[in-house]
């Protein structure tokens, strides 16, 4: 028979009441039925490190970090997905927050508050306590973070205690690097932002599957700087990723192939390479060793015409087919300042603008004009119709190549995110995980 709540009503001995006792004065049963959560504010395990609880609430509130930086609609599916993600990276965390701990080389609490208030300074200016509000605002907290912040000095202090001193270079690599570089004078370097996800010949399939699952995040408006922080293994995540500029000859093949067709903006993967999959973003490419021409420094004129509101789309047209005749049948920059006594336009010059500041659209336009020129008009009848006009240009002087020094700590690093990715693989072998 159910008893009260739709329990089935427990055996006799079972609902015996003790009698009140100085040591039990509410008469407590020695076994008791709970009806509800034994402890409410109480997390379930998701993982025990080494004896380290990671809960559901870590990595749910990590899992909001990353969602927070996406544009993009997350599903419930994607979600349960990207826990398991974040699960592994919150217990390689852990493991490097306790190697540190065992070589009595922690982190300071001032170390991590001293990264927190400058990540808080670059977003939120004079008013870095906003941050700690954003963070609960989109279901994370500054206790997620600063444990990522702490996972990731504790990392860089044992790369550079365990292995950044035994990374040797020779000089003779470096002058044959330098050598190439000359030889490749005029040739097309990239810099790539990438993530990189070690895989085994057991995982290989799950890994796969977690990398596509990142390129639709991405894909879908995701920040690549802020998904290379989480996910990415290679040393350069805690840069975002960011590879800086490279030549394809320094890439392996598949990477090479993959980058050689991309333009900047663009995203491909995930890319199979020995010893795991990676995902590449085109940040941006030049020539090695030649002045890059979007650095020049060019004098602008601006030549523009506004519309009145209400204004009729004849009347309009009119205007603007006004202002093309105006602006072909100028003779040059001085010409420019009659066109506010002419047709009503408004000017305004400006001597010190990089064209790679302008709109990509804009750039190669700019970049192909005569002095005395202008760009096509552009705009519309609510925001204005305008033109620049070439004024001047100052040529970007030519481009040095690498230091000695430069091309040394490039080598330096591609050796230490090797023996990193062995380093923490002997940390998994070696530590005893739980999983809930």
């Amino acid at each position: 028979m159910a008893g009260l709540f739709g329990l089935a009503s427990a055996p006799a001995a079972a609902q015996t009441t003790a009698v009140p006792t100085a040591d039990n004065p509410f008469g407590l049963p020695e076994s008791i039925n709970i009806l509800g959560p034994e402890n409410p504010n109480e997390r379930s395990a998701t993982a025990v490190v080494n004896g380290f609880v990671i809960t559901g609430t870590d990595v749910n509130q990590r899992v909001a970090l990353v969602t927070s930086a996406s544009n993009a609609e997350v599903t419930e599916e994607e979600l349960n997905r990207l826990r398991v993600q974040v699960l592994r990276n919150l217990i390689d965390e852990t493991l490097k927050i306790q190697a540190a701990e065992a070589l009595e080389m922690p982190v300071t609490r001032a170390e991590i508050n001293q990264t927190y208030n400058q990540l808080a300074a670059q977003n939120f200016g004079q008013e870095p306590e906003k941050m700690d509000e954003y963070l609960v605002s989109v279901g994370s907290s500054a206790n997620a973070l600063k444990r990522q912040i702490e996972g990731e000095i504790a990392w860089e202090n044992l790369l550079r205690r365990n292995i950044t001193p035994f990374v040797n270079v020779a000089a003779e690599e470096v002058n044959d690097v330098l050598a190439r570089l000359e030889e490749s004078r005029g040739t097309e370097e990239y810099r790539l932002g990438e993530i990189y996800l070690s895989a085994t010949r057991e995982n290989r399939e799950s890994v796969l599957q977690n990398a596509e699952r990142i390129m639709e995040q991405l894909r879908g408006g995701g920040s690549f700087v802020a998904y290379a922080r989480q996910f990415s293994e290679a040393t350069t995540a805690v840069v975002g990723g960011d590879l800086g500029f490279v030549r394809l000859g320094q890439l392996p093949p598949a990477l090479a192939t993959a980058a050689r067709n991309l333009q900047p903006g663009q995203l491909v993967g995930p890319i199979e390479i020995p010893g795991g999959f990676s995902i590449l973003y085109l940040i941006d490419k030049r020539q090695v060793l030649m002045a890059d021409p979007r650095d020049a420094v060019l004098s602008l004129k601006q030549i523009s015409i506004s519309f009145d509101p209400g204004m009729e789309q004849a009347a309009a047209e009119a205007k603007v087919n006004e202002f093309g005749t105006f602006v072909q049948n100028l003779r040059g920059c001085a010409d420019a300042e009659a066109a506010g006594a002419r047709i009503g336009a408004s000017v305004v010059s400006n001597d010190q603008i990089r064209a790679r500041s302008l709109p990509e659209q804009l750039q190669g336009i700019i970049l192909n004009l005569q002095i005395g020129q202008t760009t096509p008009a552009f705009g519309s009848v609510e925001e204005g119709v305008r033109v620049l006009m070439l004024c001047g240009r100052e040529e970007p002087e030519q481009a040095g190549g690498p230091t000695f020094a430069t091309v040394e700590q490039q080598i330096e690093q591609d050796r230490i995110t090797k023996r990193a990715q062995r380093y923490l693989r002997d940390l998994r072998n070696d530590a005893y995980i739980e999983y809930n």
